[in-house]
């Protein structure tokens, strides 16, 4: 009897040292948190962070331009145009009219539109109207550089000449241009002459034979 009893006096204390532990523990809060550590800045040049699903960088990617390649500056002058051979004529008569041109070497002409440079002239559109062509050049995409001259057929007709500088166009066989008042002008090779065509602004048409003239 007196040993039971000096057991339990010794696990009395024992139990009530744990409950009491026990007690404290579930009654002590907990600590507040404490103020969030700040996070250290991103590396300069650094991108987002790749989360899911998001693409990572190709190890593949393009290198930056290199500098050779750099666009030129804006005063950069043109590459130098070949110079096209040409040959001085001296001032000539035509429809009454003093015209001066210079015709370009036929060898600088491409071959298909050498038949059209040259002096073509004693033409008549009407009894009362001369005219004269001078074709001085043909570049190869077919633009000629002309002189058109006209002028009255005699010293009595009333109309009056003048001299037109322009260009023309050589497509599918023929050479054309047009006057600023309308009027329309067709020209074809004719053995060594040019057939032409005229057209007035009222849709009259009229048709000459324009002789080479040397």
């Amino acid at each position: 009897m007196l040993r039971t009893f000096a057991v339990v006096a010794l696990l009395l204390p024992l139990t009530i040292a744990s409950a009491s532990a026990q007690r404290s523990i579930e009654a002590q809060p907990l600590p507040p948190l404490g103020p969030e550590a700040p996070q250290a800045p991103p590396a300069p040049g650094a991108g987002p962070p790749i989360g899911l699903g998001s693409p990572s960088p190709s190890p593949y990617a393009l290198p930056a331009p290199s500098p050779s390649f750099a666009a030129p500056p804006a005063d950069t002058a043109p590459p130098a145009q070949p110079a096209t051979a040409e040959t001085s004529q001296p001032g000539r008569v035509f429809c009454d009219q003093a015209v001066t041109f210079r015709l370009s070497d036929p060898d600088s002409v491409p071959e298909r539109f050498r038949s059209f440079v040259g002096i073509f002239s004693d033409a008549a559109w009407t009894p009362q109207l001369c005219a004269a062509l001078i074709v001085e050049n043909i570049q190869p995409d077919g633009t000629a550089s002309i002189i058109y001259a006209f002028g009255p057929m005699g010293s009595r007709a009333p109309l009056k000449g003048g001299v037109l500088h322009g260009t023309g166009i050589v497509r599918d066989g023929e050479l054309r241009f047009q006057n600023s008042d309308g009027s329309q002008y067709a020209f074809r090779p004719l053995y060594s002459d040019l057939d032409g065509h005229y057209t007035t602004p009222q849709g009259q048409g009229h048709q000459a034979i324009f002789k080479k003239s040397f």
